[in-house]
């Protein structure tokens, strides 16, 4: 199924949820057990088969009956095996430190009290991971047959960066994926929809390996975009009903509060907090200051820095789309009656207040990883930006008419990877406007250095940049697509897009 072809049913099942929501619940129960009937159906037909293969064969000893039952069964097997294998297919179990009771009682009580409140299933594994999330997990021990265990996934900067009321609100969300509050069969249809996920990507990986398999994927490639639409739009109605537990729970004040910090406190990670801690490569051997033990306090010190109305306003702007379960921001907090409002100063942090001082260990614990897995990166980037530097240096003493064409390119490319592409402009454009052979990568980042300073006629270059090598077709594709969405409106850019694969057509 095409993209577009994709986003117009997603839409058009959403109005039917938002019309008709008794009716469309029963639609997606109805294709959820398609799906399980389909599964059990063929696996049945195959055993059915063989076995009745087998009694002819048994009756009529002749030895083109019992060549047919080897055939049979040699082309069944494989189709059994792989269903089999489906049915099966084990959910990878989610990875972190796993909390006790006895290492954070406070945790444990508050699950335990929403748990009694909300009536729902235990939470059998509570794990801290190094990622600024929460989530909730079940894993089948018996593929599609169940024996969940439920795991709840808090993240270390996730702790810190709420309030113990705020992380209430989370939890209360959360747990709200396992009560009874979406009904029964809701919440069969909620899990299956990751279950039916991972098969997917089960068979998705073994097409290649025999004809069988490949009739397999083939099936599931048709039917696959169908069920998981159905079951988004409704996954996406869950998270509504989520969120107003946690708001019955918590109140609406802290789940609108907690949603707006991890929000804005997401995209200023992505774009300052790690790009910083990775900058001080360039001066550093070894980081000034370990990432998860520095969030403890640097996530409340920085907080005009990303909880500005600038950010927040840019933040309600985003519109939901049809690849996340997640409705945007604005979405969420208007539907559970909640302002736009900029989250305030607490004196305590969930981390805190919920393990004390285990949390210093567990960030310390997660800074010893983060950096054994960096730290050889790190030191490699270290002495490449050093020699780069010196090498940069000495380029630039000679006017850039001294240099000739090797010389030139390799200030640009050191200047695009050390510095910026606008920085690395004026030797590109003399490079570009020299006689003879063109280069694709000076040709590329030129273009880019004019898309830069808003000039459509960095597209042209993107073009010849591709002409040049077409190995470098994803990134030019990229970048002008991305430009002309910005600048002026999708349709263009899917022209251009239209127009930059012809190129090579």
């Amino acid at each position: 199924m095409e993209e577009r072809e994709y986003e117009m049913l997603v839409w058009g099942l959403q109005g039917m949820a938002q019309d008709q929501p008794g009716l469309f619940r029963i639609k997606v129960v109805l294709i959820s057990l398609f799906a399980y009937l389909v599964l059990f159906g063929l696996l049945l037909l195959m055993i059915l088969g063989v076995y009745f293969l087998f009694v002819i064969a048994r009756g009529d000893s002749s030895f083109i009956t019992k060549l047919f039952f080897v055939g049979s069964v040699l082309v069944s097997l494989p189709i059994v095996i792989l269903t089999l294998r489906m049915l099966f297919a084990r959910i990878p179990v989610p990875e972190g430190r796993e909390l006790t009771v006895a290492e954070a009682p406070q945790l444990f009580r508050m699950i335990a009290e929403l748990q009694e409140r909300l009536l729902a299933a235990p939470i059998h594994h509570v794990l801290v991971t190094n990622e600024l999330n929460a989530a909730i997990a079940q894993c089948p021990r018996y593929g599609m047959f169940g024996g969940y265990r439920n795991y709840l996934i808090l993240g270390l900067p996730f702790l810190y960066a709420l309030s113990a009321e705020e992380i209430k609100a989370v939890i209360a969300h959360e747990y709200g994926h396992l009560s009874g509050s979406h009904g029964k069969m809701s919440h069969w249809i909620y899990r299956q929809r990751s279950t039916f996920g991972v098969l997917y990507e089960h068979a998705q990986q073994r097409r290649e390996s025999s004809m069988v398999n490949g009739i397999f994927a083939s099936l599931l490639d048709w039917f696959g975009p169908h069920y998981n639409a159905h079951t988004f739009v409704l996954s996406r109605q869950n998270e509504y009903e989520a969120d107003a537990v946690a708001s019955e729970i918590a109140g609406a004040a802290a789940s609108a509060s907690a949603l707006i910090r991890i929000d804005l406190l997401s995209t200023w990670m992505n774009d300052s907090f790690w790009p910083k801690l990775y900058a001080q490569s360039e001066q550093h051997d070894t980081p000034t200051f370990m990432p998860y033990s520095a969030m403890r306090k640097l996530l409340l010190m920085t907080i005009d820095e990303w909880a500005t109305k600038e950010r927040l306003s840019e933040a309600w702007k985003v519109e939901s789309n049809v690849y996340d379960t997640h409705p945007c921001l604005s979405e969420r907090v208007t539907a559970i009656d909640q302002p736009a409002a900029l989250p305030g100063i607490f004196k305590t942090s969930a981390a805190d207040a919920m393990l004390g001082n285990l949390a210093l260990a567990i960030a310390r614990e997660f800074d010893l990883k983060w950096w054994a897995g960096e730290k050889d990166k790190w030191q490699k980037f270290h002495r490449r930006f050093n020699r780069a530097k010196v090498r940069i240096a000495e380029l630039e003493q000679r006017p850039l008419a001294q240099l000739d064409v090797s010389d030139a390119q390799e200030l640009a490319l050191l200047l695009v990877e050390f510095r910026s592409v606008g920085a690395a402009k004026s030797v590109l454009e003399d490079l570009n406007g020299r006689p003879g052979e063109r280069f694709p990568k000076p040709v590329y980042y030129y273009g880019r250095a004019l898309l830069d300073e808003g000039d459509a006629k960095g597209l042209e270059y993107l073009e010849e940049a591709f002409k040049l090598s077409p190995s470098m077709g994803e990134d030019c594709a990229r970048v002008g697509y991305q430009w002309l969405c910005g600048k002026q409106n999708e349709a263009a850019a899917e022209n251009w897009l239209a127009r930059l694969q012809t190129i090579h057509a």
